[in-house]
């Protein structure tokens, strides 16, 4: 196995934020399901990751009941990890870097919720350790930042990592 689809962040804390209403792609598990069930068919790892900040009392608690995958989206079948973090990229607080050297992974293809900041950091980091990153910006989502748009957000998110960190696609393409 030499790719693995990085599911990130896809999970009912966000939904249960005041922000949720902002959301650029309230339906995001959509497209994460059709990478998910491309990834499956190709025989490609799928890793979940889960933010979680324990003890902190918000949505992010564990105690809270909604560091759970979103309820749209298909469940984890056997083989695939569901790993938690506590920083925003999802190498650094798991062992997602020793699971994919075992499966002898070399291409990541990343989506997941919040664009520019885990999906986006978590790409960069791959691409550091020497993967070779797949962004799938449709198969993101973001709220709107510092003025920005969701859109005008992800527009960036490419734009940064294009070429450098990444190779920017769409789920059409890879499926």
């Amino acid at each position: 196995m030499s790719r693995a689809l990085i599911v990130i962040d896809v999970q009912e804390s966000f939904r249960a934020r005041p922000e949720w209403d902002l959301i650029g792609n309230p339906k995001i598990a959509e497209p994460v399901n059709r990478l998910v069930r491309a990834a499956r068919s190709k025989g490609d790892l799928v890793v979940w990751v889960l933010h979680a900040e324990e003890g902190s009392g918000g949505v992010f608690d564990p105690a809270s009941g909604h560091v759970t995958l979103l309820a749209e989206l298909d469940r984890p079948v056997a083989g695939e990890p569901v790993l938690r973090k506590s920083a925003h990229n999802a190498f650094t607080t798991t062992n997602l870097q020793q699971r994919l050297v075992e499966a002898g992974v070399r291409e990541l293809v990343v989506c997941g919720i919040r664009t520019e900041q885990c999906v986006e950091t978590t790409a960069r980091l791959a691409s550091d350790l020497g993967y070779q990153v797949v962004f799938v910006s449709d198969a993101t989502t973001t709220e709107g930042v510092g003025g920005f748009s969701p859109d005008e957000i992800v527009a960036r998110t490419e734009a940064v990592l294009r070429d450098r960190f990444a190779r920017i696609a769409t789920v059409s393409e890879l499926v």
